[in-house]
């Protein structure tokens, strides 16, 4: 796979363990082609953020490799991140707009947000699968909106608090678990506990699904590995059988409607020791599962600083080499990225 190395400042591994066309380390010529394509089309217009090849890929592949697909999805995630929005109107918190690239890096840094709203909502990401992909478990039947309100935690918090997630998912996580593992991951593998969902919160409940699932599926593609639904109801199931012939099957072989008996699915997957004790594992975090944020992405050996705890500079619009193999092959910052263009190539104005 080709890299360039004005963007793709990979200090992990970037081939995905399994040769599926598309994915990374594995694309054909004209798949390579598609990918400097669409770079070229947003460089044009100005983007300098996020043009690293991993993440076009991504949005190659959402959009079945259709490059100008490809452009406006990103385009509309670019301006979704400058303002994020809730009921098609920009969300503020305390009067201000949302930034996500400014919000990641001071969001709950003393942890409080988290520890208060999991009372009410458990959701957390906890160690990995058996495929060294970070898990993560929410508990949807303990979802009460009306507490949370009483603590001061609005709708606008749950969201942003969604998007920080995602986040820091991309970045330190996945890029921790890949140093573990060896090889490029890119996905999680996601527990939605339905345990508690009845008819008096089912619409809360689903209400906040449908927001949630559309920001994963406009903006982060490409990230769901497996999905476990455990302690379905049979009314839920019975509409899963009836919505699933419509669904992409890409996407129906990644979920697995399981009900209540689960523990023999999801331990193949996830091991014993991995796996909370109250979904059938045998872990038990000192102070609770929920709040340990257990995985590689703690572990010194394998934890790096993300994007957002660094001093990037921005990154000009100026033609680069294009390089082949894994992360050493990439210049470490972008200043020698552009400085090893300048010398190849006559620079044109920035855009």
């Amino acid at each position: 796979m080709e890299l360039d190395p004005k963007y793709d400042h990979y200090d992990y591994p970037t081939t995905a363990p399994v040769a599926k066309p598309g994915h990374p380390g594995h694309l054909t010529e004209a798949q390579q082609a598609q990918v400097h394509q669409l770079r070229m089309m947003l460089e044009s217009e100005g983007y300098t953020k996020r043009l690293d090849t991993l993440t076009l890929l991504r949005f190659l592949r959402a959009r079945k490799f259709d490059v100008n697909l490809s452009k406006k999805m990103f385009v509309d995630c670019e301006k979704w991140r400058k303002t994020i929005l809730y009921g098609a109107q920009p969300l503020k918190l305390d009067g201000r707009t949302v930034n996500l690239d400014e919000e990641v890096s001071e969001w709950d840094k003393d942890g409080s947000f988290k520890k208060k709203v999991s009372k009410w909502y458990p959701q957390y990401y906890h160690k990995t699968d058996k495929d060294g992909r970070p898990v993560y478990i929410e508990q949807l039947g303990k979802i009460d909106i009306v507490a949370m309100k009483n603590e001061g935690i609005e709708y606008e918090h749950m969201l942003t608090n969604l998007a920080v997630e995602y986040e820091k998912m991309a970045d330190p996580r996945l890029p921790a678990c890949s140093r573990k593992a060896g090889h490029l991951l890119e996905t999680s593998c996601t527990i939605m506990d339905f345990n508690g969902v009845g008819f008096g919160n089912a619409r809360q409940v689903f209400g906040y699904i449908q927001e949630a699932s559309g920001m994963s599926q406009n903006y982060y593609p490409e990230r769901l590995g497996r999905m476990y639904l455990i302690n379905t109801s049979w009314l839920f199931t019975g509409v899963w059988r009836m919505v699933r012939p419509l669904l992409d099957p890409v996407t129906v072989e990644k979920i697995h409607v399981l009900g209540g008996n689960y523990q023999k699915e999801l331990l193949a997957q996830i091991p014993a020791e991995n796996l909370p004790k109250e979904f059938g594992g045998t872990c038990q975090c000192e102070g609770g599962c929920e709040l340990s944020n257990a995985g590689p992405w703690c572990d010194p050996e394998f934890a790096k600083p993300a994007w957002w705890e660094k001093d990037d500079s921005v990154i000009e619009n100026r033609p680069t080499e294009i390089g082949t193999g894994e992360c050493a092959t990439a210049p470490a910052t972008a200043e020698a990225a552009v400085e090893g263009a300048e010398a190849k190539a006559p620079a044109p104005a920035a855009a």
